[in-house]
């Protein structure tokens, strides 16, 4: 039996998940707050969505998908054009070629992988954004957004795993 109108809509809907979580952990994460110097080094809530999908659901998430949420980033943040989408494409590649080690292990592998990936990923990006500006950036500000990551990275990748459970269950 052909599935209905709405039944297909609800199917195509609940598949965009992981971009629109992505998309709005990208516009959480420039939310401006009253926080003195912490627009600067506020943490990668994108690279831990793209983190998380690429494990989970990467069929989910394209390339293409990671690319243009890299490059909203970029538009709204002000940073240089093409970094913040140089760097998501390049976490997703990694991540899903290491997709199933990740799988077969515990929370703590996971968050330690990401750990990992995080540490290159804003390292990258401080080049990438010095390179482009023609100045180093402050490098305090990179090790205190690399920490706050880190630290953050439970919370959202619990977030997303209810989201995933309550939506994602019968795709």
């Amino acid at each position: 039996m052909k599935p209905s109108l709405f039944q297909r809509m609800d199917t195509w809907v609940r598949r965009l998940l992981p971009l629109g979580s992505t998309v709005l952990l990208v516009l959480l994460s420039l939310t401006p707050t009253r926080i003195p110097g912490f627009s600067g080094v506020g943490p990668a809530l994108a690279m831990m969505g793209v983190f998380y999908w690429s494990i989970y659901r990467p069929d989910l998430l394209s390339l293409l998908a990671a690319f243009g949420i890299g490059l909203l980033h970029d538009t709204v943040s002000g940073t240089p054009l093409g970094v913040t989408a140089a760097i998501l494409v390049t976490v997703q590649g990694v991540t899903r070629s290491q997709r199933r080690f990740f799988l077969g292990n515990t929370f703590i592998v996971v968050w330690w992988g990401f750990g990992l990936v995080a540490m290159a990923a804003i390292a990258a990006t401080w080049l990438l954004v010095s390179l482009a500006k023609g100045q180093l950036v402050d490098g305090r500000a990179v090790i205190f957004e690399y920490l706050i990551t880190v630290s953050l990275y439970p919370v959202v990748s619990w977030l997303l795993a209810r989201a995933q459970v309550a939506f994602l269950r019968q795709s």
